[in-house]
C-alpha cells in the first residue's frame, strides 16, 4: 500500500485551506491531516498529530509564520515545514530558511510547483522555485553584504519612509499627511514593516533603526 504524506495547512484563509485541502487530497500519495489559522494552533495540533510536512503560511494573526517556526525550532519538533507565502522578498526566504523551513513557495506557484515542493522538502531536501532562486542570487552579486549582516534592504522606498516617519515619533494621521497617503495605508505599512522586521512594539523599531544606522537626517532638514 502507498504510504500517504502526511500535512498539516496553515493559512489564516479558510477558504484557501479547503481549496489546498481539495487539491492535496485528490493526490494519491497526499492525505491532510490537521488545518490551523494562526501559529499558536500549528503548535496545538503538533503536540498530538502525525505528520510529515507542515505548509505555512508567513502573515497570520496572533502568532505569526515566522514567530511559529522560531518556537518548532526551538522545541525541536520533528516536523518538515514548507512556507508557502504571497511575500517574495530575499529577506523572507532567508529568514525562513535559517528558522528551519525547507522549501519557500510563492502562492502565485501552487499550481505548478506544490506537489514537487512536498516531495522534496519530505525528502529532507531544499526547495527554492526558480524565480525565488533567482531573487536570492541577484541580492548576492549587487550586494553581497547584505545578505551576511541582515541589512534592511529587503524595505521598499515607501516602507523606508513610513520606518523613517515611525521611529521619529510621527503619528499614523501626521505621517498620513506628509506621504500624501491614508490612515489606512499607513497602519498597513506599519503592520508590514513590524512583521518584516520581527517587531512586537514600537520601541524595537527604534532599536532596529539604531542598530543598522537607518536615521537620516530629519524630514524638515531634507
Amino acid at each position: 500500500m502507498l504510504k500517504k504524506l502526511r500535512i498539516i495547512l496553515a493559512d489564516d484563509h479558510a477558504v484557501l485551506r479547503t481549496g489546498l485541502k481539495l487539491l492535496l487530497d485528490n493526490e494519491a500519495d497526499f492525505t491532510v491531516v490537521g488545518e490551523a489559522a494562526n501559529g499558536y494552533e500549528v503548535l496545538a495540533l503538533l503536540e498530538h498529530t502525525e505528520a510529515d510536512v507542515l505548509i505555512l503560511d508567513l502573515s497570520m494573526p496572533i502568532m505569526s509564520g515566522l514567530e511559529c517556526l522560531k518556537e518548532i525550532k526551538k522545541l525541536q519538533l520533528p516536523i518538515k515545514i514548507l512556507v508557502l507565502t504571497m511575500y517574495q522578498d530575499d529577506h523572507y526566504i532567508k529568514e525562513a530558511m535559517q528558522l528551519g523551513a525547507g522549501g519557500y513557495l510563492a502562492k502565485n506557484s501552487i499550481d505548478t510547483e506544490l506537489f514537487e515542493a512536498l516531495r522534496t522538502v519530505a525528502k529532507g531536501a531544499r526547495y527554492l522555485s526558480e524565480q525565488d532562486t533567482q531573487i536570492l542570487l541577484d541580492k548576492l552579486f549587487n550586494n553581497p553584504e547584505a545578505l551576511l549582516d541582515n541589512q534592511p534592504f529587503f524595505l521598499s522606498k515607501r516602507e523606508k519612509e513610513v520606518f523613517e516617519l515611525l521611529v521619529r515619533g510621527y503619528s499614523l494621521g501626521v505621517i498620513a499627511n506628509m506621504l500624501y497617503l491614508s490612515i489606512k495605508t499607513v497602519s498597513t505599512y506599519k503592520t508590514r514593516l513590524m512583521l518584516k522586521l520581527n517587531c512586537k512594539q514600537k520601541s524595537e523599531l527604534v532599536d532596529y533603526a539604531l542598530k543598522h544606522k537607518m536615521l537620516l537626517p530629519k524630514p524638515d532638514d531634507l
